[in-house]
């Protein structure tokens, strides 16, 4: 038996909870409802004598009830040897088959930071962590497994980082000292995929963590307050880092632990919804209202480019590829100078100078040139090998590129200055 550890038998656990039938003195926490939204802590009354909580850790659970007694009673033997009446345990069930719920509350009476919240209408990991996010009171917001696969002696170490300034801390098992015990290739091949994957799809989330599927992590309250939630499926952190402000990460190893009581979660739904989830937030994040202003500059550049490309065919009598790449180049032109006037300028406004100006045409006129030579590509295939008219070719080569453009000139051209300087 550990120093401090409540150890309960599957046989006993009924007579826990016949021991102690839900009661007014200890009674469950009020389901939030509406909008997936972190609130702002609760102003403390100068009077009250109850200490700040720190730390507000979630365990969602179901069908777990052989497993609750043993993760509450570690995870409280760890905190009150370092944050002693300081932090609290919300264990948010989905309203399991078992009474995992009943078990949780019959151990508050022992554990006075622990807290149970019932979930009768709502379903799923990632909405049940939220959920106990909205009822908590801590500055430092946690989630852990209730199966123990997750070793509750990482809790410290992420802990730690949070002391020292971090807005997440993720544990890891894709650093030094992390790994995973017993996965078969298979379930190795699977992970591995899904970060990859979640590499393609969202790169500037996903490549921010080394285990982007983690669900062992704390975040700071201020850096997801007021952030609307929608995620789907298990992998709460990807949508954490996706819509939080996250600047500072630190990470602890750890090596994941085969479960030892209860069944698993795990089916192939979990990798289909991870993929819908990544897509959602590809989406999410898109910068819709600055596409729109470049998609009004790119149509207008349609009428410069295809009146160029009238004059040099019909009154010049250039070439076909010749005078696709001039008028091209006088669009191109155009287009340049309305998004950094217009599409870019909030940001083009604090590159002020001539010499700037041209530094940000050149390099937009590189970016552009890939656009240009798929343009062509386009039109010729279109044109020389289907015979399509030369018109219409232009103008399916002209809305193919400008995705690409916008693209690529948002990430490599305009970017820099977009960097929160704070």
């Amino acid at each position: 038996m550990e120093d401090g550890c409540l150890l309960l038998s599957i046989h006993a656990t009924p007579l826990r909870v016949m021991s102690n039938p839900a009661s007014p003195s200890h009674p469950l926490l009020v389901v939030p409802t509406g909008a997936l939204q972190i609130p702002p802590l609760a102003a403390r009354n100068s009077a009250t004598t109850t200490p700040e909580i720190k730390l507000s850790l979630i365990i969602p659970t179901y069908k777990e009830s052989q497993n609750i007694p043993t993760i509450v009673s570690k995870l409280s033997h760890l905190l009150n040897q370092t944050i002693r009446d300081r932090y609290e345990l919300i264990i948010v069930d989905d309203n399991s088959p078992d009474l995992t719920w009943e078990v949780a509350q019959s151990l508050m009476p022992e554990y006075p930071q622990l807290r149970v919240m019932r979930r009768e209408k709502e379903r799923g990991l990632s909405t049940a962590v939220i959920r106990g996010w909205q009822a908590a009171r801590g500055e430092v917001l946690g989630v852990i497994d209730a199966d123990l696969q997750h070793p509750p002696e990482t809790l410290l170490q992420l802990y730690a980082e949070m002391e020292r300034g971090a807005d997440l801390a993720v544990a890891s098992r894709h650093v030094e000292e992390g790994g995973v015990s017993d996965w078969s290739i298979i379930r190795r091949f699977l992970s591995r995929g899904a970060q990859v994957l979640g590499l393609i799809i969202l790169p500037g989330v996903v490549g921010r963590v080394s285990d982007p599927m983690s669900g062992y992590f704390m975040v700071r309250r201020d850096a997801i307050m007021g952030k609307v939630m929608d995620p789907v499926g298990y992998k709460i952190l990807i949508e954490v880092l996706g819509r939080g402000n996250i600047r500072w990460i630190g990470e602890a190893g750890y090596v994941f632990q085969e479960r030892q009581e209860g069944e698993s979660k795990v089916t192939g739904k979990q990798y289909i919804e991870y993929i819908q989830h990544l897509l959602k937030l590809r989406i999410s994040r898109w910068p819709l209202m600055r596409f729109i202003r470049f998609g009004v500059v790119g149509f207008s550049g349609v009428f410069v480019d295809m009146g160029i490309f009238y004059v040099l065919r019909e009154i010049a009598g250039l070439a076909l590829t010749r005078s696709a790449i001039l008028s091209a180049e006088v669009a191109i032109v155009n287009n340049f100078l309305w998004n950094d006037l217009w599409t870019f300028g909030d940001i083009s406004r604090t590159q002020k100078g001539w010499k700037k100006r041209i530094k940000r045409f050149l390099k937009f006129n590189l970016v552009c040139l890939a656009g240009l030579i798929i343009n062509v590509l386009i039109v010729n295939i279109l044109f020389n090998l289907l015979g399509m008219n030369e018109y219409v070719a232009k103008l399916i080569a002209i809305a193919a590129v400008t995705l690409w453009n916008f693209w690529i000139n948002l990430k490599l051209n305009w970017r820099v200055t977009e960097v929160d300087e704070r």
